[in-house]
């Protein structure tokens, strides 16, 4: 089961234009198209009378038109037009979707329409600040669900041995506690690591030499949607109660996961950076190792998907577990909460 009112990434802004472009969120097809303003329209894809998906029609003006009789729909699902018919039906309409352009991504609401407030889209903080440089993201499918990416993100621990040649680095940091905290939109996991050596992946970036102090931020919002922050200072200056060095390197990794089905996921990301806010370059490197790291990701949850959806003998939770498993059941709870509110409505 999903959370419906929430908002979800449907895509990335220049993937939807002058065509009709179908995507499937959370087991719905869906088509996405631009009006001749550039506005975005998201519309249920099926037309109403034999439901072959408006996708395999075309975009008259404004409209959508059936690849099969011709019914046509503006960009609020109404029927406009029926072919041979002296009246249109009332039921000859298909479900809109509220979609909201914002950090160069399309955010879809999948639940009720009235409760759709484009506030609560995750934020994100530095966008538009000139000091912070953006290396834009991309999106892959991964073939598990979408929670195992949640869980993923909530776990600091797995880089030391996923990542080892970029994220983690030659220390395993696994006798360092983890702190979970949980709050109201979501759950923090993280841990200041000290004197340590730098990642592979950020080294090259530090203004410092040496050893470092390392905090690992990683919060995940409900649904779906986490910022991962990495903050390096020289060793022996970073702590919670210490103020950032004035050589700090932030790194703020902001993911979101769009369900698919129950067995696939569409990741997207983007990476900001507190330097080197012009230098092409830099966004170039940065995209390439991320792109390699989080394949790694996808190879390792792609494969706990298939074996934990075919065990024969229980999984085991560990102590590093408390953060997915607080968010799995906080999210259960807003899931099973929203359902007992519908049963009533009806």
């Amino acid at each position: 089961m999903f959370l419906k009112n929430a908002w979800y990434v449907a895509a990335w802004d220049h993937e939807v234009g002058r065509q009709l472009q179908p995507v499937k969120v959370l087991g719905e097809e869906i088509v996405l198209y631009r009006k001749t303003d550039g506005t975005p329209v998201a519309l249920e894809n099926a037309c109403p009378h034999r439901k072959l998906p408006l996708s395999m029609g075309r975009i008259k003006g404004d409209e959508v038109e059936c690849g099969y009789h011709g019914l046509t729909f503006d960009g609020t699902g109404t029927c406009t037009r029926v072919p041979g018919a002296e009246k249109i039906p009332h039921v000859a309409c298909v479900r809109a979707y509220p979609l909201v352009e914002r950090y160069g991504l399309l955010w879809i609401w999948m639940g009720e329409a009235d409760k759709a407030d484009p506030a609560e889209i995750f934020q994100v903080e530095h966008w538009g600040d000139p000091a912070w440089g953006v290396n834009r993201g991309e999106s892959m499918l991964l073939e598990c669900n979408y929670l195992y990416m949640t869980d993923n993100l909530l776990d600091p621990s797995h880089v030391s041995w996923v990542h080892q040649s970029s994220f983690g680095g030659v220390q395993a940091m696994e006798d360092l506690p983890l702190q979970t905290t949980v709050g109201e939109k979501g759950v923090t996991v993280w841990r200041w690591m000290h004197d340590v050596e730098p990642a592979p992946f950020y080294k090259p970036f530090l203004k410092f030499s040496g050893n470092c102090d390392r905090k690992q931020h990683y919060e995940v919002h409900y649904p779906s949607n986490a910022i991962i922050k990495a903050i390096f200072v020289p060793a022996n200056t970073g702590g919670e109660d210490k103020p950032l060095h004035e050589d700090v390197f932030l790194m703020d990794s902001y993911n979101f996961m769009t369900p698919v089905d129950e067995d696939h996921t569409r990741y997207y990301w983007f990476q900001m950076r507190n330097f080197a806010p012009d230098d092409e370059e830099v966004s170039r490197q940065f995209a390439a190792s991320v792109r390699g790291a989080f394949e790694e990701d996808r190879a390792v949850l792609n494969a706990v998907h298939k074996g934990m959806k075919n065990m024969r003998t229980p999984n085991l939770d560990l102590k590093i577990d408390v953060g997915p498993l607080r968010f799995r059941r906080n999210l259960g709870q807003l899931i099973a909460a929203e359902s007992a509110a519908k049963q009533a409505a009806e």
